[in-house]
């Protein structure tokens, strides 16, 4: 396991996303007894929770894009995560498509509270959870065996996202939207899709 925590820490683009989680703890901490911080932090942990599915979904399976530039795009964002889902390279989400997102969900909290500390406790929920996610996503692509039964259906479920098809299971790190939008259905009943492997063949 050591290696595999090794691995996921150092990968440059999860260090930079630690730093970040690291300096928005330092400015929670201090605020740690108000109940409205943890309300904050919670709310930001709900928003990645959301936005994994939405994302997942809606933007990163979108019809193959015509513009070469936004092609480029999504072929990096995800497309090519789906041609070789074990390079780590596209595995992890690229800070460039991280931060900018991040940034702005804080600027929207900020213009709410016009408050420093909940702006603080929220990027810290937000940030956490994403780790959270990366690392789920990660399990889901490497020999390591989750030790709940939650886990390892998880994995398994995404693992059929990726190799039976993509048009299901899009969550990582829970199936709440999946079941509740209609996306989750047991193996025996979907069939196999000719595109799973390649999203920018799909017609």
């Amino acid at each position: 396991m050591k290696k595999y925590l090794k691995e996921f820490g150092t990968f440059p683009d999860i260090t930079v996303m630690i730093l970040i989680l690291v300096i928005c703890v330092s400015l929670t901490v201090p605020h740690i007894f108000h109940l409205w911080t943890w309300v904050a932090l919670g709310a930001g942990m709900l928003t990645y929770a959301t936005s994994e599915y939405m994302v997942h979904r809606f933007l990163f399976h979108i019809k193959t894009p015509e513009n070469p530039f936004m092609l480029k795009m999504i072929k990096r964002l995800h497309y090519d995560h789906h041609i070789d889902p074990d390079d780590l390279k596209l595995l992890f989400l690229p800070i460039w498509f991280s931060i900018p997102g991040f940034i702005i969900y804080g600027l929207i909290v900020f213009s709410i509270t016009g408050s420093v500390s909940m702006t603080a406790a929220y990027a810290t929920g937000l940030v956490a959870y994403f780790l959270f996610y990366e690392w789920k996503h990660y399990i889901a692509h490497k020999p390591i065996q989750p030790r709940t039964k939650m886990g390892k259906n998880i994995k398994k479920h995404h693992l059929l996202h990726h190799f039976k098809n993509e048009n299901y299971w899009f969550g990582v790190t829970h199936t709440s939207f999946d079941k509740s939008l209609g996306t989750f259905k047991e193996n025996k009943d979907v069939e196999k899709s000719p595109t799973a492997r390649n999203l920018e063949n799909r017609i």
